[in-house]
């Protein structure tokens, strides 16, 4: 397998040669490919096993990961040099009128002189450079350290299906076989080795070089979609040089056997899967494609929004009539915040019409199937309306749920939802919510689930009480039947790290961790900041994203916050309560909220008790109300 791969042993003559040739590939199945010793994935070829040293540029390396069947030179630059400067020997020997063949080989051990010594500096240049840089501390934020002195656990891929490779994942799993460049190695040359995988976080694996056994010395943290990782065989069929690391060289005499027995019946990346992570970073969205978004200084209407750019599925919108291009807004291509041209007129929404009255050279509408299909509803029969009342998270303050009133139903199963005791006299802030989005609920949800439910603003009858607000107001609950209760098998557990935008500002990813888990809803805490910023999301909310998003699509990540920002944002708190904002941007998350939710009437209603803070999923009954 070393272009192939071959034993070792401390031979290191070059002029022995292999008549045999690798077989070709057999087709591997959907499924992690199992390394075989039969030639159904690689073959081991059958020359004599030993160092060589390339007769061109001195590089020393396994005999069978050289190039051709006499293993003299390392690749094949190599091979046509050393041809090259043979035949100018020849010919300036011929002109002298001397032998050619002594004279040929003096001039071919030249460059190899001369490489070995810049070889020699470049050890002496790296070492400095070594030197130099430890004395300067590292910045940034590292996953795979922040993950290994925590003892954190990842939310896995197979969770975001929206996310690349979300639905094309596999079992990748520990103990999977990769090819990865050998950072081990006094090589000038890029050469790489076989590792297993330790730990897995999201994308980012934790890997150890075969031969290490339980050695962690040399472990690294890389993305497993990034693009030096590779299927076991990779370097076979592309001419890659396999090197074990230089601390573990002369461990094995017989590296074949080695590898032979250690990768006999392991489990590899599919041979396709540089490609599938390419496919899967396609999106149909592009620039300049017109769509309509909520306005985030008006949540009760929509504009016109120009995509700008397009970052793993994230699409920077700019407001159409925004002509410095500084007025945008952040979503995922499958946010249920925008929709194709013409879809506020076709369901009776509040639409800002745009000044600008025809489209910009090079804008074009983006096509109605590029966005995410809601489930259709039969609102012929029983159906909401308007003044019911139901429980809702608050988009201007994601981290409540709060008390919330149907404002008006809208067509295709769409209802405009206001907040109780800070609604806006003109319904400003009123939002928009499908019937089957999963951030309503019905009335008693909160108190099942053992939530804290915020009562309207300025309501004074504490603690609440749904019943006695119902007819203090007049009002009725929305019937539970209406409400969307399917929970899908996520996969989330308390605990688990990922990477979340931060829907109050949501140009910004940042590092979080699944604190609550009720039902499909999940209680999303940034890393670093205090509990009044946390946030409900949905479990499958397209801006959740796994471990190494940001480093695989190129976006920024959010470290964790610094104990000096902590200090200054709890001070900040203490001193004055965060006012809510109209606007859909900025940290407007209210402070800690100060009531504590108690049992509702029990003569007034029966309750079958859900699961709080389950990690296992599926349907489950909110409750079963009975009428006063």
């Amino acid at each position: 397998m070393f272009d192939g791969y071959d034993s070792c042993s401390e031979d290191t003559s070059s002029s022995s040669s292999s008549d045999e040739s690798e077989e070709e590939v057999a087709p591997l199945p959907s499924s992690l490919p199992i390394i075989k010793n039969n030639g159904q994935v690689y073959t081991y070829p059958d020359g004599k096993s030993g160092m060589a040293t390339c007769e061109m540029c001195g590089m020393v390396g396994v005999r069978d990961a050289f190039y051709s069947k006499t293993k003299r030179f390392c690749s094949v630059s190599c091979s046509r040099s050393y041809s090259s400067n043979s035949k100018k020997a020849s010919i300036l020997a011929r002109l002298q009128g001397k032998p050619p063949t002594k004279k040929a080989k003096v001039l071919q051990k030249q460059p190899l002189v001369a490489k070995l010594a810049a070889y020699a500096q470049y050890q002496a240049t790296l070492q400095n450079q070594a030197k130099t840089k430890a004395a300067v501390p590292v910045e940034g934020f590292s996953w795979g350290n922040y993950i290994n002195s925590n003892s954190f656990t990842a939310a896995p891929v197979t969770c975001f299906k929206h996310a690349p490779m979300g639905m094309c994942w596999g079992d990748i799993s520990e103990g999977v076989r990769v090819e990865v460049p050998n950072t081990d190695c006094s090589l000038p040359t890029k050469v790489f080795w076989i590792a297993g995988i330790v730990k897995l976080a999201g994308y980012n694996a934790l890997l150890r070089y075969e031969g290490f056994e339980n050695d962690s010395s040399l472990d690294f943290w890389c993305n497993i979609c990034g693009s030096d990782i590779h299927p076991v065989g990779w370097c076979a069929t592309s001419g890659k040089p396999l090197v074990p690391p230089r601390t573990i060289q002369h461990k094995y005499t017989n590296w074949k056997a080695f590898l032979v027995k250690r990768l006999t019946g392991a489990k590899t990346l599919p041979p396709d899967f540089s490609q599938k992570v390419s496919e899967s970073m396609q999106y149909p969205f592009k620039t300049s494609m017109r769509v309509e978004v909520v306005d985030k200084t008006h949540l009760c209407r929509t504009r016109v929004a120009v995509v700008e750019s397009v970052i793993g599925g994230r699409l920077r919108l700019v407001y159409e009539e925004s002509e410095d291009k500084s007025d945008d807004f952040w979503c995922h291509m499958y946010s249920p915040l925008i929709h194709h041209i013409g879809w506020s007129r076709s369901i009776g929404h509040r639409f800002k019409r745009s000044d600008i009255t025809k489209k910009q050279d090079g804008h074009f509408d983006a096509p109605p199937h590029l966005f995410m299909k809601v489930k259709e509803v039969d609102a012929a029969g029983e159906w909401f309306k308007e003044g019911m009342k139901l429980e809702a998270i608050d988009p201007l303050n994601l981290s409540a749920i709060c008390v919330a009133t149907i404002r008006k139903v809208l067509a295709d199963g769409y209802l405009m939802i206001g907040i109780d005791g800070s609604e806006a006299a003109d319904g400003s802030d009123w939002f928009c919510y499908h019937a089957t989005s999963p951030s309503i609920f019905p009335v008693g949800f909160c108190e099942i689930n053992m939530i804290e439910l915020t009562p309207p603003r300025g309501y004074a009858k504490l603690p609440f009480k749904w019943f006695d607000y119902l007819r203090e107001t007049d009002s009725i609950a929305a019937p539970v039947k209406l409400f969307n209760k399917e929970v899908p098998n996520h996969g989330f557990h308390v605990g688990m790290k990922l990477e979340a935008v931060d829907l109050m500002e949501p140009r910004l990813v940042c590092v979080a961790t699944v604190t609550r888990i009720i039902h499909r809803l999940l209680r999303i805490h940034f890393d670093g900041w205090e509990d009044e910023y946390d946030q409900w999301v949905d479990c499958e909310s397209p801006d959740l994203y796994p471990v190494g998003w940001c480093q695989l699509t190129g976006y920024q990540l959010q470290p964790p916050a610094p104990q000096s920002s902590r200090d200054s944002q709890s001070s900040s708190s203490k001193q004055k309560k965060k006012a809510k904002s109209q606007q859909y941007k900025g940290h407007k998350k209210m402070t800690s909220l100060q009531l504590k939710e108690e049992l509702l009437d029990g003569e007034e209603y029966s309750f079958l008790q859900g699961a709080s803070d389950q990690e296992s999923n599926g349907s489950a009954s909110y409750y079963i109300k009975q009428e006063p």
